[in-house]
């Protein structure tokens, strides 16, 4: 590479020069940002029988001292919905939401895991994976 396009790409990568009048871009640290949590981070519905809907209500919580915006809650898969109040997408420093999460089981016995994706505006936590697990028992066995 020759020293002309370095030097070029070098500017260009720096971005537009400061001078002594410009304001000092604002500095967001991860104390000043929103801070996603969600409680509890994981859940197991236990033995459960074969093609049953089961719940769970989980709190989106903001930890940190600016609004948490939930810009979408998305599932693994068909058999988990996950549904949050559109009022409640934004949530207060301090705040919370709740989630509710309904997973039905397949037909078949065995051990499932799924997943809720929640994705927001946390910079260090944009996507925070709720997990799930079950252990479908064969119907007249023990639930």
């Amino acid at each position: 590479m020759n020293a002309a396009l370095l030097v070029a790409a070098v500017l260009l990568l720096a971005g537009p020069p400061v001078s002594a009048d410009s304001p000092a871009p604002a500095a967001t640290s991860a104390a000043d940002a929103p801070r996603i949590a969600v409680e509890p981070p994981s859940f197991d519905f236990g033995k459960t029988l074969p093609q049953k809907a089961v719940s769970r209500e989980f709190s989106i919580r903001n930890f940190g001292s600016q609004d948490l915006v939930i810009d979408s809650v998305t599932t693994s898969c068909g058999c988990t919905a996950a549904l949050l109040d559109p009022a409640k997408k934004v949530v207060k420093a301090g705040g919370s939401a709740p989630l509710r999460v309904t997973l039905t089981t397949p037909a078949g016995p065995g051990r499932i895991s799924k997943s809720v994706l929640v994705k927001s505006n946390d910079p260090e936590h944009g996507t925070f994976e709720i997990k799930l697990l079950a252990t479908v028992v064969a119907e007249g066995g023990e639930p």
